[in-house]
């Protein structure tokens, strides 16, 4: 298992084998490639009422799904976005995607959990939705199309099972700044 360098993204790329699209070469770092952010948005509207993520009615309720050029995180304010690129990753090779620095050094974090991507992820490509937290003390504007952080792509061995072929993947084909689909996971005996 080894982190892919930038010679071999290309490769993998012009093999067909990583599908990024839209492709930019000049997005690819020494170690990762840069995603930039979609302009598909959407979050919770404020409320009291209790998430349960077993029930469906209670995760879709008050979902706003907005297009925008822009958006103004303001401090500890939660949503959900997406990479623009859509992404396809062959069953030996996962993807990691982690926040660009100087977006953190403004507070933003851009996968407050959500980091990893299965080898085998997705077929058709998908769109990488991204948890947007800013924790620090002032509002920050996020635009459409900047760098919102960076794919690392890690080969490892052939899975028997990729992701778009295992049974309840979920998230497969999934459209941009996708809500939880937790509701469609068996519930366990409590």
């Amino acid at each position: 298992m080894s982190i892919l360098v930038d010679r071999e993204i290309r490769s993998e790329i012009a093999e067909g084998k990583l599908i990024i699209q839209p492709y930019e070469d000049r997005l690819i770092q020494p170690n990762s490639y840069d995603v930039r952010l979609s302009d598909k948005f959407s979050w919770h509207e404020k409320s009291d009422e209790i998430i349960d993520p077993y029930a469906s009615h209670t995760v879709l309720e008050g979902v706003v799904q907005a297009t925008q050029d822009s958006v103004v995180l303001k401090p500890y304010e939660f949503i959900l976005g997406a990479t623009l690129e859509a992404v396809c990753l062959p069953d030996d090779i996962v993807g990691q995607l982690t926040g660009k620095s100087s977006l953190a050094r403004l507070g933003v974090m851009v996968h407050v959990t959500a980091g990893f991507i299965d080898a085998g992820f997705s077929h058709p490509p998908a769109q990488i939705t991204l948890e947007i937290l800013n924790v620090g003390n002032r509002p920050v504007r996020l635009h459409a199309g900047m760098s919102i952080g960076q794919m690392v792509f890690t080969r490892t061995a052939h899975c028997d099972l990729p992701y778009h072929k295992k049974p309840g993947a979920k998230y497969n084909g999934q459209l941009a700044a996708a809500h939880s689909k937790y509701y469609l996971n068996p519930q366990a005996a409590l």
